[in-house]
Formats: C-alpha cells, sequence, structure tokens
C-alpha cells in the first residue's frame, strides 16, 4: 500500500507539473476550407512562443554519385543520380537551425461564434498528433451563411493546468441564392530565400489590408529541393515559413484554401513514380502526407465550394495522379487523372453559379516556355490540355486562374478563347522565367514581377461582373480586367 501511495503521488506530481509546461503557437492556426456552413481550424503547439531567429545555423547539404560515391563538385537543380548528405554545423540539430518551431504535445480546442453573436460554442478538447508534427485539425459545422465568425483556440499541455489562447477571425460563404460580392486573392512561388522582408513576405500585409473572403495558395508554398531531404526536414521548410510574423497575422485573420505542386510535394517537376536520389530519405509519399498534416484540408485534395449565386470555384489536384512527364503524349497521359476529370466535368456542368473559376495550380493556357514539359499548356501534355481547354470554352463565363508561373499574365487561347490569370510569384525576388518585351499573341497583360491576383465577383448595376486585378508586392494595381457575364 505504502509503495501504490508514493506511485500515486509520484503520478500526480508529474501531471501538475506537465500541466503547468507552457504551451505555444510559434506557427500560428490556419483556417480554411470554408464553406456555407463548415471550416477547419489547424493548430499546432510548440515548445517556444517564437521561431529560432535568423542568423542561426542552416544545414549543409553535399552530394556524392550514386553509382561510384564520388564527391560532386556541382549538383543540378534536379540531378536524380546525386545522393545528398545532410550536416547540421557548430552542433546545431534540426531543433535549433534557423526558422525551427519545434513542436510539443498538448491539447486545444476552439470556441467559435458568429461576430453579431454573443453566445459561443466549442469543440471537444483534442491532442495534437506528434507524428503529424504536433498538429490537429477542428472541423467546424452547421455555420451561418454569409458571416463573419470570431474563433478563440484554446491550447496547453494538458486541459488541466495553464491554458492559453490566440484569437482569429474568417467569413463564411453566402448561400447559393445570394448575389453578394465575393472578394478573393491568389498567390503562388513563395521560397523562403526571396522573402522581401524579415517579417516574411510584404505581400501578406497588402492582402490583409484588402480583407478578402478567402485566399488561395497555388502551391509552390515552399521548396523542398535543395534542404528538405528527410520528412524531418521537410516539416522545418513548414515550421520556418509559417512562423513569419505577417504569415502568422495573415493566416488566422483570413480563411485560406491551400494547393499543393511539385515544390511542396518532392522536387521540380515531380511525378508519382519518378525515379530519383537527389531528395535522400524523402519520398513523393512523404510530401503527401505532410501536406496533409501541414495545411487545413478535407477528404479530397480536389474540390469546389460555392461563394454565393454568382461565383463557384474548382481547386484541382496536379501531381498526385500524373502520369510521368517524359511519356509520350496521347490519350493515355495525364495530369489529372481519369477520376477527376470526369468529377470535374460532371460539377462543373451542374453548376448554376453565374461565373465559374478554375484555380489550378500549373497553367491551362499558358504560354509557357517551350523547354517546360510540366503542365497544360507544354506540348508534352497536349493531348489532355486540348481536351481541358474545348471543355471550359464550352461553358459560360468560365475563366482559369493559375500559379506556377513566376511572372503574371493574363493570357487567351488563339484556338478556344479560353482566358487565363497568372497570379506571379510572392516576392519580386522570385520573377522571371520570361522577359517583358516578350508579347505574344495570346498575352492581354504581361509583367515579370512578384505580387498577386486579386479578383472580386460583384454586380454594377443589378448585372454580375468579374474583376481580376493584379497587384504588385506594395500594393500598388498594375493591371485590371472587367468581364461582363454573357
Amino acid at each position: 500500500m505504502k509503495n501504490l501511495a508514493i506511485l500515486c503521488i509520484a503520478l500526480l506530481l508529474n501531471i501538475a507539473c506537465t500541466a503547468d509546461e507552457p504551451r505555444h503557437l510559434a506557427t500560428g492556426i490556419k483556417i480554411g476550407e470554408v464553406t456555407a456552413s463548415e471550416a477547419i481550424v489547424w493548430v499546432r503547439l510548440t515548445g517556444n512562443a517564437e521561431r529560432i531567429d535568423f542568423g542561426a545555423p542552416m544545414p549543409i547539404v553535399s552530394y556524392t554519385l550514386a553509382s561510384t560515391g564520388e564527391p560532386l563538385e556541382t549538383v543540378r537543380s534536379r540531378q536524380r543520380d546525386a545522393v545528398p548528405s545532410v550536416e547540421f554545423p557548430d552542433g546545431s540539430s534540426i531543433d535549433t537551425i534557423e526558422g525551427a518551431a519545434p513542436g510539443a504535445t498538448g491539447v486545444a480546442r476552439v470556441h467559435f461564434r458568429p461576430e453579431a453573436d454573443e453566445e459561443l460554442r466549442v469543440t471537444g478538447w483534442q491532442k495534437v498528433d506528434p507524428d503529424a508534427d504536433f498538429t490537429s485539425q477542428f472541423q467546424l459545422s452547421d455555420l451561418q451563411p454569409g458571416s463573419r465568425y470570431v474563433v478563440r483556440v484554446e491550447y496547453g499541455a494538458s486541459r488541466y493546468g495553464k491554458r492559453d489562447f490566440m484569437d482569429g477571425s474568417f467569413r463564411t460563404a453566402p448561400a447559393p441564392d445570394e448575389a453578394a460580392p465575393v472578394p478573393f486573392t491568389v498567390t503562388t512561388g513563395q521560397r523562403y530565400p526571396n522573402r522581401d522582408t524579415d517579417k516574411g513576405f510584404r505581400i501578406y500585409e497588402q492582402l490583409l489590408k484588402l480583407d478578402p473572403d478567402f485566399f488561395v495558395h497555388t502551391g509552390d508554398i515552399l521548396y523542398f529541393d535543395q534542404l528538405g531531404k528527410t520528412p524531418a526536414l521537410a516539416n522545418w521548410h513548414w515550421q520556418r515559413t509559417y512562423s513569419l510574423e505577417n504569415l502568422v497575422e495573415f493566416h488566422r485573420n483570413v480563411a485560406s484554401y491551400f494547393i499543393k505542386d511539385d515544390h511542396d510535394t518532392l522536387q521540380d517537376d515531380a511525378w508519382p513514380t519518378m525515379e530519383t536520389t537527389f531528395m535522400g530519405d524523402m519520398t513523393f509519399d512523404d510530401g503527401i502526407r505532410i501536406f496533409l498534416d501541414q495545411v487545413p484540408m478535407g477528404d479530397k485534395t480536389y474540390r469546389t465550394v460555392r461563394w454565393g449565386k454568382d461565383l463557384q470555384i474548382w481547386l484541382v489536384e496536379g501531381r498526385d495522379y500524373r502520369s510521368a512527364n517524359t511519356m509520350d503524349d496521347g490519350p493515355d497521359k495525364t495530369i489529372w487523372g481519369a477520376e477527376q476529370m470526369a468529377w470535374f466535368k460532371r460539377t462543373v456542368q451542374e453548376s448554376d453559379a453565374t461565373f465559374r473559376v478554375l484555380i489550378s495550380p500549373t497553367p491551362v493556357v499558358g504560354p509557357d516556355r517551350t523547354t517546360k514539359r510540366d503542365n497544360h499548356s507544354n506540348s508534352a501534355f497536349a493531348y489532355e490540355g486540348n481536351l481541358l481547354r474545348e471543355f471550359i470554352a464550352s461553358q459560360d463565363n468560365m475563366v482559369v486562374v493559375c500559379g506556377d508561373r513566376h511572372w503574371q499574365y493574363v493570357s487567351v487561347d488563339q484556338v478556344h478563347g479560353v482566358k487565363e490569370y497568372s497570379s506571379g510569384p510572392a516576392s519580386d525576388k522570385h520573377a522571371g522565367g520570361w522577359s517583358n518585351d516578350k508579347v505574344l499573341p495570346e498575352h492581354e497583360y504581361l509583367n515579370v514581377i512578384g505580387g498577386f491576383l486579386a479578383v472580386t465577383v460583384e454586380r454594377e448595376d443589378g448585372q454580375p461582373v468579374l474583376v481580376a486585378r493584379h497587384y504588385g508586392v506594395g500594393g500598388s494595381i498594375l493591371h485590371e480586367d472587367r468581364v461582363p457575364a454573357e
């Protein structure tokens, strides 16, 4: 009995000590997958209140040749026979390098209510999952359409000890029969070394000023290629990006939809069956899993969401189902896969929204560089690309918004007349790959510059209109396009 009593006291002391350990949200919260009645709140607990600051050590990667083991002095950006080795210099570790925000065990729950309502609802407590980088996702349901919601994330090491809070907000989509104005914003290509402020990326301050109903990141959210050689280092890429000050502030106040592309799945131009040693212990399947851990996401990474009477969006998956880029083009070669393509056509045809917008991680129209073989605007996927453009052209008031390209453009397919808006990258440092003097017949607007795209679907004199504006990183409007409904 004495030993049992001592054991019980020890357990109680351990619980008390654990409950008093501080927990933090150094990587903030993310709110996503918002509909008229649902949303997901993403939470990740950390042991430190802030990220490891700039100037801390960075991992060093060296390479050998797979066939001989000989050191490689220079390595191409995606050399598939290169084998990486990672060194943590100066006694550092994955938890102490620049941008690290190590996760911690604990619990969280979410309080939420419409802004105009004083009655709070609250989810149950959930433990964060150490196998998912100490994250947890909360499904909010039975929400009111067309409403701003306030949320408060409550968290701690234990539900019985010290707890802290982080506040946020988001808007739900208007009901399908409501003709409400809907503004949203889009960007792509935010490579960490190309950030343009120590707070992160300047565009997020401008995006927050616009107060969009929602935000879409079309992929290349981060870049695993050079340093993401293990799953732990891939998670570190998410930590160092989403612990940046202006990203934390933005994502707790605006709902987002995330799409992954090649660089945040594995490496440049990746496909599921690619054989490579370049990424070390990191695999394509690891990239799929880590993406689902790090963003609020539902059952599928392709989905459609209705935003009121005048807008429906489609967000598609461009990596998981694709054929090898090197395969000969033809009816069997695909980026989307048969199931996703059938879903897309069916749901588009079923929609009665005034404007229908395909938001794609890669171009459908382009034009793109002739050396590229990765997207529907390239000759490598011309068969499926032509079928897709032909289908989109047969629909009333349907346009494409794309990411991936490091320049802004508005282009019109010269065969079918499909219009496409490229958002351009998140910073000027990341712009490139084209030149402003290379204006082709497809181009209605061309600018090799960083920034973002803002789209508003609204009504003027009772008539629906889609207004697309390209912005620079400092918030200046660079181009405006107005599309009245037919």
